[in-house]
């Protein structure tokens, strides 16, 4: 797709914001040629929600930043970093940028190059045995229920495991997952199957007590 669209002269933005582990997608996704690549702040980098990783093109990031100023500065004052932008491009200070009622705080900026480096380094990787171990812990306490359940292992030692909960049918996954929905407390589980019969458990912030919470709710819904 990045050789077709460059043949038009079109940038290829990827969204990666789910493409993380494994922790090589950092950069190759980036050697596909793509002029721009998203990942998300949160999710397995587990920085701050709303923070994320915009990489790529220099041009292109350069302005992307730039739609993030509401400067009030001289241009003769003004100082951007001269690798990324070219301030004799500009007439005036660039004002009232996209971006600025959208800007993200400086200190999760910081929480986010923090949970960047815990993540490039391995830090998490040793919570995919303990987040296995939490699945194991459901699929035992889901024996005597009428569904099928399924580990589910990329098996590259970063990626967490999912389980899959089968269902006789559809019908009976929506009804479950509707009702572990409206539950006190509320439980979210994967839906995209889910009119297969198929609903799944990403064990990111699960602990054993939660587990055992899982448990109880699916049986309520076959008792």
């Amino acid at each position: 797709m990045v050789k077709i669209a460059h043949q038009y002269h079109l940038p290829v933005l990827v969204d990666a914001a789910g493409e993380l582990p494994p922790k090589s997608n950092l950069k190759s996704i980036a050697a596909t040629g793509a002029d721009l690549i998203a990942f998300s702040g949160g999710k397995a980098i587990r920085g701050p929600q709303s923070t994320g990783i915009l990489c790529g093109n220099k041009d292109l990031i350069a302005s992307a930043a730039l739609q993030m100023l509401d400067m009030d500065d001289h241009l003769e004052l003004w100082d951007p970093p001269s690798d990324l932008i070219d301030r004799t491009k500009f007439a005036g200070i660039p004002r009232h940028g996209i971006g600025r009622g959208f800007k993200v705080p400086k200190e999760e900026i910081i929480a986010l190059l923090v949970a960047l480096r815990l993540f490039i380094s391995g830090a998490y990787d040793a919570s995919v045995l303990t987040a296995r171990s939490i699945l194991e812990k459901i699929v035992q306490g889901l024996q005597g229920c009428p569904v099928q359940c399924t580990i589910r292992d990329k098996g590259d030692n970063e990626s967490l495991p999912l389980l899959e909960i089968k269902t006789t049918d559809g019908e009976t996954a929506m009804r479950v997952c509707r009702d572990l929905r409206c539950g006190n407390p509320p439980i979210y589980l994967g839906h995209g199957a889910v009119k297969e019969g198929k609903l799944l458990v990403n064990p990111l912030h699960l602990d054993q007590k939660t587990a055992e919470t899982i448990v109880t709710r699916i049986h309520q819904n076959f008792n």
